[in-house]
């Protein structure tokens, strides 16, 4: 196989790979919410459940997108629906819990 037949297969590779991922790209909105005062360690489980559809958490919605990565002392959720994830923050934020608001 010659050299230019080896670019042209790259150069056709890169351009299949960025129109896949363009059709599947979503923006992703984060939360980061911090472990203070209360104890709030059993959140991120809470929190799984409630994506899962196994628990409701009041008049917030499901959001099925929803991702959770618990860290030392905060954890971050993030999701693409933007509204669901400003819901569930304020959410938090009414039961103590001390977010940086979406990012």
């Amino acid at each position: 196989m010659s050299t230019q037949a080896s670019k042209h297969k790259v150069v056709m590779a890169r351009a299949v790979a960025h129109r896949w991922l363009e059709a599947r790209l979503r923006p992703e909105h984060r939360v980061k919410v911090f472990y203070g005062a209360q104890d709030i360690r059993g959140l991120p489980s809470l929190l799984r459940s409630f994506r899962d559809g196994k628990i409701r958490l009041g008049t917030v919605q499901p959001i099925a997108d929803l991702g959770i990565h618990e860290e030392f002392d905060h954890f971050i959720i993030w999701s693409s629906d933007h509204d669901g994830l400003l819901k569930l923050a304020s959410w938090l934020e009414t039961r103590g819990c001390e977010t940086t608001g979406i990012w």
